[in-house]
């Protein structure tokens, strides 16, 4: 159920498909006066399509790493007068988005609470912030407020009549079977969690692990090499001695590559 009136026009500029998905269901739940009017994945058509729709927007969701390069780059082809909510995996593109018409900041992978937070502040300060204005002093001291996101670092497992605790350091990666869904550790142990790989994205901090197609989600602190495979696919090979392949789905190579160069 809605819990807004707030009544927006969005432009979503992502180019992952799960992450578009995800945030189109978090605006209709905080409110059904909030419209997806587009969606884009480059800087090359979000530029084309802002020359010739800016106005038919309030409000652009932005992805800072997209197919062809960072999305700061719209900003020097195109005088972007919405404001933005930047979106990214890490927090040091913060500076360069204040440079901008950035007005907020979410961390990846964004939950349900940090949009709805961001929403509220937004909606509560609606009357009183320009929206042309993005480095007036109010709007820096709104995004001074974000709160630092916690990620899930320690997980509790079963062992008989006994349970266990691992740190994110002695997780080597997730893995789903069907319907479950294992931990397994830098000894090849494995156990069965009461989590999703979608929930586990968006608990675990991005910087440290990634999902790589449908059954995986690799630390990346157990991989021993990445190989190229058929198709443009890439073979990852962990630290632990898995019996079955780990390949990185091809829409998932290029998030994959600039994860692991430390790019997203």
């Amino acid at each position: 159920m809605s819990s807004s009136t707030l009544s927006l026009n969005v432009l979503i500029i992502e180019d992952e498909a799960p992450g578009v998905e995800k945030l189109e269901r978090y605006l209709q739940k905080y409110s059904n006066n909030i419209k997806v009017i587009h969606k884009i994945e480059s800087v090359e058509n979000s530029v084309n399509w802002l020359k010739q729709h800016q106005s038919e927007i309030d409000l652009i969701f932005m992805d800072i790493q997209l197919t062809d390069g960072q999305s700061f780059k719209i900003f020097d082809q195109i005088k972007v007068e919405k404001p933005v909510v930047f979106i990214t995996a890490f927090n040091e593109y913060a500076l360069d988005a204040f440079k901008v018409n950035g007005i907020d900041y979410l961390l990846k992978p964004i939950t349900y609470s940090d949009l709805s937070a961001s929403l509220q502040k937004l909606e509560n300060l609606k009357s009183i912030l320009k929206w042309g204005e993005p480095e007036s002093k109010k709007i820096k001291e709104v995004l001074s407020t974000l709160p630092i996101k916690n990620y899930k670092n320690r997980f509790m497992v079963k062992l008989g009549d006994h349970i266990r605790s691992f740190t994110s350091d002695q997780i080597s990666f997730f893995f789903a079977d069907g319907r479950d869904v294992y931990l397994i550790t830098n000894q090849l142990r494995k156990f069965i969690i009461d989590y999703t790989l979608e929930s586990l994205e968006d608990i675990l901090d991005p910087k440290i692990f990634h999902r790589c197609n449908r059954s995986y989600i690799l630390n990346i602190t157990a991989i021993q090499d990445v190989i190229v495979y058929s198709n443009s696919r890439l073979k990852v090979l962990p630290t632990v001695k898995w019996e079955n392949e780990i390949i990185v789905s091809r829409e998932k190579v290029t998030g994959f590559k600039e994860w692991f160069d430390g790019m997203n």
